[in-house]
Formats: C-alpha cells, structure tokens, sequence
C-alpha cells in the first residue's frame, strides 16, 4: 500500500499560508479546516516550510516570545521531510518516527500533491488489518 492510496479517499487538498501571515491567523486557519499543520508559502513557488499546532505551543510556552508579533515563517519548520506516491507507507511511517514529525507534504517532482498525517497513516494501516482479518475469517469458514 502506498501514499497514493491514502490520496485516493482522503483527497489531495492542501492548505497553505503566506510566509508573512500573523501567527494567530494562521492558528484560526488550522482550527477552520481542522487539521494540525499547513504549508508555508512565499509566493508561487515552492513551499518554505511546514507550520503545526506544535509549533505555535511551543512558541506560546516560551515566556520572551510575544506570539501576536510573529508571522508564519518566524515559526515554521523551515526543514521539509517529504514523501511521493509511490512511497510505501510503512516507509512514510519509518520516516515520521525517525524524524519525529506528524505531518508529510507529497510530492510529484518539486508539486506538491498532497500532505499526510501519521493519522492517515495509521487509519491506512488498520484498514488494512481488518480487511486481512476478515479475508481470513471467511477463508476459514468456507474451508
């Protein structure tokens, strides 16, 4: 099974930021699509870097830090770990857990296609688990 699977019935829509947006939008924008991270844009190219829900906790829990000041970039994580479709998922999960991170844009060259979460990945995985399970209960039954 592999990323472009999780594409398929999740969808490839991805939400990005401008670089110079104020963190508290940027923090109202996660909360209205419901999702933990966005994509950091400078323009049309490509993305500068991935912003989460961490990220900005981290920031609000330092004392210095007045966070209403900030912008996207000040606060993204400007190092991007990527996957492509064609990336077997347990790949994408050795990746997440090797480099501590929870969410992957996907890439089709320097495109972005897609971001997954280590929901998805997860999700994936255990639906993936039960359709053996069950194949298996009816191999057995009708044996």
């Amino acid at each position: 099974m592999t990323i472009a699977s999780i594409l398929r019935n999740k969808g490839s829509d991805i939400v990005t930021v401008e670089a110079g947006q104020p963190l508290p939008q940027v923090a109202r924008t996660l909360v209205r699509h419901r999702i933990g991270a966005v994509l950091v844009r400078g323009g049309d190219g490509p993305p500068l870097g991935i912003l989460s829900e961490r990220d900005i906790v981290r920031l609000f829990a330092e004392d210095e830090v007045t966070v209403d000041t900030l912008t996207a970039a000040d606060a993204m994580t400007k190092i991007l770990h990527t996957v492509t479709p064609e990336t077997p998922i347990i790949a994408a999960l050795e990746l997440m857990t090797d480099r501590r991170v929870r969410h992957l844009p996907v890439l089709e060259g320097e495109r972005v296609v897609g971001i997954v979460s280590i929901g998805d990945l997860v999700k994936a995985r255990i639906d993936a688990a039960v359709g053996e399970a069950e194949a298996l209960k009816e191999y057995v039954a009708a044996g």
